[in-house]
Parts: C-alpha cells; sequence; structure tokens
C-alpha cells in the first residue's frame, strides 16, 4: 500500500502574522510548522501502512522553510519526502496549488491513497483534496472521521450536525481525514534521529512540467 500524504506549512498561529507587500500571506518573515490538521493524515497513512504494509511518502509544497513540514512527518514514521518549491508559486491559490500536487504526485508514482487533512490551518477552504482527485481523475472520500482499507476500497464515514453518511471507494482514491479520525503521535528519540537519514527530494514547476504562468498571482 503506497500512500501520499499532502501536508502544508503553515504560519505559527502563536506568532505574529502579517501578509506581504501584494497582500498575500507573510510565509517567510514568521516561524511556521506542519498544519496541525495535517497531523492527522499523516498518523492514517501511518496506521495503514503499519496494518496492510508500503511506503508513506510526504509532499509539500512552498518555500525553503516548507521543508520543516515533510521533516515532522518524517519524524512521525514517514519514509521519505517530496518538497515543490519555485519562486513563481508564491500567491497561488487553491487551483494552482492542486495543479501543483497533482503533477508532484504523478512524478511521485501510482499511489494508492493520497491523504489530505480536513483544511489548512492558514486557509481553511476544505477544497484542494477534491480539486486535486478531479485533476487525477480518482474518487474522492473526503471529510471522513473513520477510514478503513479492505478488498480494494476505501471506506469512511463522514459526520454532520444532522446525520452521518458511509462513503466508498475504490482504490486508488483521494482522502481527506478530520480530526476526529486519530490522535497524532509525537515523534520520538529513534524517530528524530531517523528522520535525519531519510530522503527529501527537491522539486521546481521545470521537474513537473507547470507553466509558471499558471500559477501564482
Amino acid at each position: 500500500m503506497n500512500i501520499v500524504v499532502c501536508v502544508k506549512y503553515v504560519p505559527d498561529a502563536t506568532a505574529d502574522r502579517g501578509f506581504e507587500s501584494d497582500n498575500t500571506v507573510d510565509r517567510v518573515g514568521v516561524d511556521g510548522l506542519l498544519s496541525e490538521l495535517d497531523e492527522y493524515a499523516v498518523e492514517a497513512a501511518l496506521k495503514i501502512t503499519e496494518a496492510e504494509g508500503g511506503e508513506v511518502t510526504a509532499l509539500t509544497v512552498g518555500p525553503a522553510d516548507a521543508v520543516d513540514a515533510v521533516k515532522k512527518a518524517l519524524q512521525m514514521g514517514a519514509d521519505k519526502a517530496v518538497h515543490v518549491s519555485d519562486d513563481a508559486i508564491a500567491g497561488s491559490d487553491a487551483l494552482a496549488t492542486s495543479l501543483i500536487l497533482a503533477e508532484a504526485i504523478k512524478k511521485v508514482g501510482q499511489p494508492d491513497i493520497v491523504l489530505f487533512g480536513l483544511a489548512s490551518t492558514d486557509g481553511g477552504m476544505s477544497v484542494v483534496p477534491a480539486m486535486v482527485a478531479e485533476r487525477l481523475g480518482l474518487p474522492q472520500v473526503t471529510q471522513v472521521s473513520t477510514l478503513e482499507v479492505a478488498d480494494g476500497n476505501v471506506t469512511g464515514r463522514r459526520d454532520s450536525d444532522v446525520a452521518s453518511e458511509t462513503l466508498v471507494a475504490s482504490i486508488p482514491a483521494v482522502v481527506s481525514v478530520t480530526d476526529q479520525i486519530n490522535e497524532p503521535r509525537y515523534p520520538s528519540f529513534k524517530g528524530i534521529m531517523a528522520a535525519k537519514k531519510k530522503p527529501v527530494e527537491e522539486m521546481s514547476l521545470g521537474d513537473l512540467g507547470v507553466d509558471a504562468g499558471q500559477v501564482g498571482l
């Protein structure tokens, strides 16, 4: 079971956050970290591969410091990471971000599951997983608080204020999970040391074959 888990480097909510002169979020002059909601996706990916075998690849898009997001995922137990970084990406909206992620996922290979958290803690849109699923031509099981993998399918429960529904999709699929699905593990000392030896592949828009005119402001 090969899983790509998409994670985001976001400004620390406890820091003094601000905007650049072009009204985009300042992602350089403020401390950042792995989006808290993405930790649940990383944990879900690790639980699946621990039960089924396989490999977890952490994928992020962002400036140089965004590599810290995938490093945290590696410390938790992911096997390898991909960091897409290019000056032209700055200011990208959800549509552009979904394009970059989809092309990066294609470069990674043919994952069985592409996992996301519920939303990024800076944008909070929750639309990127669906956009990536559309670009990849894959079924989507989104905003689920439970997740099971069996018989070539993924099954999840989506809860709302008035009802719950069970969603089933054949693998490969795109899945996003809520913060009700698990309790993310803390990186152990052994995990932190092991992460230093795990590969982090750097990619640019050129490596993905994405025209800079399709992304950014």
